[in-house]
């Protein structure tokens, strides 16, 4: 069963002007089911991550992509990225748009020989796995919380979700991971995925995570970076602003994917989340992770920022619309009450650039708030 994806809509606009059309995104995302669906023939796919095919294209590779029908996909690019050479001379002799459709599950080495290779040639675009508007198995503020976007697991609900996201790691770790960065211990990695999970809305500290694993900063930079690339974790930098100095210069640490966040926590259900400490701070991390891949099936590079003051008033999350700063706050509560937007007021009145606000939470009721903020019921993300 096909389930529609939001970036078909952004696919569509830019196959009509770019000769090729690069989607990046993490392991199991969809990205090759969206392809399939797209181009409508599965011959026009050659997957990469075959050894066989991969020595039978380098035999002569010119002659091999010469002789495809267009529009052809050429999937998990990372194993192969010496192609985008080709694709380039090909494309440079006849630039027709729509011809070439490109995947890859490693951001840092795709994106390495497509700049190198086909800048201004290719449209660039993200696939994370699925977001609210994709799925009808979310009907509850612990579904939202707790499962998982990954199509598979959304699907088929009667997958043993421990047995996949441990299966799905161990595929991370030994595939992707040991290409992006050399980690000689990978039960050393997954501990590190599992303290920066209990970390999940919080301000990174690399020296803290640095001291509690045992092991360099620059080693934690480098497996930060490795996860960022991967599409496992965002980090929401601070908004730069000229009406104070920021105190905070470190970002903030958001999952992806709730159900791999919740695996990672040892969450047993929804049930347990909602009553845990963590709860707001989960419930913050869907809200960002929610906008941020809205924001990503537009096409766009997102631009989402958090901002604290010298005195400790934050804004949890401050998107850029139109020219415009748009704060928002996030408060896991079925009640408004004027606490939550005093903030967003504080903010307000500092950024004449800025507004309206926004405070998303768990009541549906739609109600008017002063200073134009707007209440937002989670299911309207």
């Amino acid at each position: 069963m096909y389930i529609k994806r939001l970036l078909e809509k952004t696919i569509k606009q830019v196959r009509t002007t770019f000769p090729a059309i690069v989607i990046t995104g993490p392991r199991q995302s969809g990205k090759s089911t969206l392809l399939k669906h797209l181009i409508g023939d599965p011959g026009r796919l050659a997957t990469l991550e075959n050894p066989d095919l991969r020595l039978l294209i380098m035999e002569d590779p010119l002659d091999f992509l010469q002789a495809r029908k267009k529009p052809f996909v050429l999937d998990e690019i990372q194993y192969l990225p010496v192609i985008t050479t080709y694709l380039k001379i090909l494309i440079d002799k006849e630039r027709l748009p729509g011809q070439w459709f490109i995947t890859g599950s490693q951001q840092f080495s795709v994106m390495k020989n497509v700049s190198e290779s086909l800048a201004g040639r290719a449209a660039i675009l993200a696939l994370p796995a699925f977001q609210l508007q994709e799925r009808k198995d979310v009907a509850a503020l612990g579904d939202f919380i707790f499962s998982s976007g990954y199509p598979e697991l959304c699907v088929n609900k009667n997958i043993n979700r421990a047995i996949w996201f441990s299966s799905y790691l161990q595929t991370y770790l030994e595939r992707d991971l040991r290409a992006v960065i050399n980690v000689t211990d990978l039960k050393d990695f997954e501990q590190f995925l599992r303290l920066l999970a209990a970390r999940a809305g919080q301000i990174l500290n690399l020296s803290g995570l640095s001291a509690e694993i045992g092991i360099s900063v620059p080693t934690v930079k480098r497996w930060i970076s490795a996860l960022e690339a991967t599409y496992i974790i965002y980090l929401l930098p601070p908004l730069y602003n000229n009406y104070g100095k920021r105190i905070i210069k470190s970002p903030k640490l958001y999952f992806y994917d709730m159900g791999l966040l919740n695996y990672l926590l040892k969450m047993p259900d929804a049930g347990f989340v909602l009553n845990s400490p963590m709860a707001g701070a989960m419930f913050e991390n869907a809200v960002v992770s929610e906008i941020l891949k809205h924001k990503l099936a537009e096409g766009i590079q997102p631009e989402l920022y958090f901002w604290r003051s010298q005195s400790g008033v934050e804004i949890d999350l401050i998107t850029r619309e139109n020219g415009r700063f748009i704060p928002h706050e996030i408060k896991l509560s079925s009640t408004v009450r004027p606490r939550f937007f005093k903030n967003l007021i504080y903010w307000l009145a500092l950024e004449k650039n800025g507004g309206p606000g926004r405070l998303i939470t768990n009541c549906a009721e739609d109600m008017p708030l002063p200073h134009g903020i707007k209440n937002i019921y989670w299911k309207n993300l």
